[in-house]
């Protein structure tokens, strides 16, 4: 029977790849590992003094590290949705955080293609697109929690049924994506990992009200709740001050306090998050054990990577991670395969979160056919590519979870040497940094008579780029004014 299975694959595959055709042995698996709100710097391999994660950095010596990988859009379901789709957020429409459910349902994915092409495909965490935890297409096997689920004790939708499960979510999670490897590890197959951590936990009250979520809770592993106790907290040069020359950070708003070192993330919260950290580095771990013992290592393509960043009080700010400065936007991206990777790389090129639906697809020699607006890597594999993207774009559409965010839609140019930040809602409030000169972002110069040709450059590349993906006048079903 498994003979069989292996040559539909193959006669499948055979008509539908393009380049190198690969032979249903030689097929590739393929494991994505998605933490939610991981910065870019909070890995070992980034530089992250702790070293808390040592298999992540397992991944980095033997595969490639990318050093400038970005989200489109800073915030958790409109990032999640582009991963899966190599769409803007305007283009697979979900573009915030609310119930976004039923439109969820309708996304076309890369799990699909891979689905019809004859992977079996595994989906395990956190969806989070709406509240919604029942299967979505592409996926034959499924264990999700509903919206932003709980750290401890999780109440799962597993193929369909209910089922709440005692135990650390992390944990409990990795169980369940190494049961799938387990049950279908012979086959060519796609597990996707979605973890819960690094996102806080709401405070439920007695009278079952919930907690504002800027009170929210990190919750790490008990074994971990007295990592790094005493170890410093590392902070760039741009934590605890005022923002300076941002006038969108500068309103008063309601009885909210000026943004500043009152306002910035503590440490006892950024310690909890890198313990939640340490049990997700151990989960990859546990797996990367799994797939040594099955001798499929080798053979599978492992990809780790966050939706978004977070702010350690970078300008004041602690929570409000939608917004477009580099903490917010940045995200690691580690992938090791080496059949097609070569150990130790690092390419400085910018990468974007929409590049892995593309990526994927490619590596597997399947012509997708859903349309992509981000671009394969795989050529950034083979050699250091002298002509990459020279932009990218970054949006967001305001939501109503942080009143300090509210009315902050903006839509974002950035290159390898300027960002240029235009705000929808508010005006007189747009930015432009000199990210060689000020890589903190801390002197925002669109008013200096020096940098009037960088803005116009800069205005012009935002032009032309929301032109070319197709992006609407105004926000997405707002009709344009």
């Amino acid at each position: 029977m498994k003979t069989i299975n292996y040559i539909c694959l193959f006669l499948v595959l055979g008509f539908i790849t393009t380049g190198e055709i690969w032979s249903a042995v030689e097929a590739p698996n393929f494991i994505v590992l998605l933490v939610d709100d991981l910065r870019w710097d909070e890995i070992g391999a980034a530089g992250h003094p702790f070293d808390p994660t040592p298999n992540v950095d397992r991944l980095a010596r033997e595969g490639i590290i990318f050093r400038n990988a970005f989200s489109t859009t800073p915030l958790c379901s409109p990032s999640r949705a582009s991963f899966l789709s190599g769409l803007y957020a305007h283009s697979h429409g979900i573009i915030d955080n609310t119930d976004r459910s039923a439109q969820s349902h309708k996304l076309q994915t890369f799990p699909q293609s891979l689905q019809q092409a004859g992977y079996v495909t595994g989906f395990v965490g956190k969806w989070h697109m709406g509240n919604d935890a029942s299967p979505r297409p592409g996926f034959d096997y499924w264990v999700a929690v509903s919206g932003q689920g709980t750290s401890i004790d999780p109440v799962l939708n597993i193929n369909h049924e209910q089922r709440p499960v005692k135990g650390y979510t992390t944990d409990i999670l990795t169980d369940l994506a190494i049961e799938f490897l387990e049950k279908h590890g012979s086959k060519p197959f796609l597990l996707y990992l979605s973890h819960k951590a690094l996102h806080p936990d709401l405070i439920q009250y007695a009278d079952g009200s919930i907690s504002d979520p800027t009170a929210s809770k990190f919750i790490p592993a008990q074994r971990h709740e007295h990592l790094y106790e005493n170890m410093p907290v590392p902070r760039r040069p741009s934590a605890f001050r005022k923002p300076v020359g941002k006038p969108a950070l500068l309103r008063k708003i309601g009885d909210l306090p000026p943004l500043g070192k009152e306002t910035a993330t503590g440490d006892k919260t950024i310690r909890d998050r890198l313990r939640m950290l340490k049990a997700v580095d151990e989960s990859l771990g546990r797996i990367l054990q799994r797939l040594q013992r099955s001798e499929t290592l080798d053979q599978t393509m492992i990809i780790f990577t966050s939706d978004h960043g977070y702010f350690y009080g970078e300008h004041g700010l602690s929570v409000e991670r939608r917004l477009a400065y580099e903490e917010a936007i940045r995200i690691p991206l580690v992938m090791r395969y080496p059949a097609r990777i070569r150990a130790g790389t690092e390419r400085k090129q910018m990468v974007l979160n929409i590049d892995l639906a593309p990526t994927v697809l490619e590596v597997a020699g399947i012509k997708s056919e859903f349309k992509h607006q981000g671009r394969s890597l795989m050529p950034l594999f083979e050699q250091d590519a002298n002509t990459w993207r020279s932009s990218f774009l970054i949006e967001y559409y305001t939501d109503t979870v942080f009143p300090r965010v509210l009315q902050m839609g903006y839509r974002a140019v950035r290159t390898p040497l300027l960002k240029y930040i235009d705000y929808l809602e508010l005006e007189n409030a747009d930015e432009l940094y000199n990210l060689q000169k000020d890589p903190y972002e801390r002197a925002n110069i669109i008013g200096d008579p020096s940098a009037q040709d960088d803005l116009k450059k800069m205005q012009a590349e935002l032009k032309k780029l929301l032109q070319e993906t197709g992006a609407p006048a105004s926000r997405p079903g707002k009709p344009a004014e």
